[in-house]
């Protein structure tokens, strides 16, 4: 079992700055890519960032590019994603997402219970 804690989420006004943080903890071999996911609550969320082991960001979404960074801590299990220049339609839960394998060498992706970002004036 591999547990997700995210926090950072909250309300902030257009412009505004919030740092997203998720950190992994339990059955963990290995950690390959890790995410940040967002979407309306109940519906299948979009992939906004992606990260790398070795600490590269190999994604950002279109709307996001320029005003998001994804980095992560592989020594902590630890994904960042500092956003900035936040918008309106930046509103949304964001999801941590880790694909890993377990110990036993088995892959497994991992969702988190997901974060409200609200951007509102």
């Amino acid at each position: 079992q591999v547990r997700l804690v995210e926090s950072g989420g909250g309300t902030v006004q257009p412009g505004g700055s919030l740092t997203l943080s998720c950190a992994a903890s339990g059955n963990i071999y290995i950690i390959y890519d890790m995410a940040w996911y967002r979407g309306a609550p109940g519906k299948q969320p979009d992939l906004v960032a992606r990260i790398i082991r070795e600490g590269t960001a190999d994604y950002y979404a279109n709307s996001v590019k320029g005003r998001f960074t994804i980095s992560r801590d592989n020594a902590k299990n630890t994904v960042t994603l500092q956003m900035s220049d936040l918008k309106p339609d930046d509103t949304a839960v964001y999801y941590c997402n880790v694909d890993h394998f377990e110990r036993t060498r088995n892959r497994v992706t991992v969702w988190g219970q997901g974060t409200q970002v609200t951007v509102s004036s």
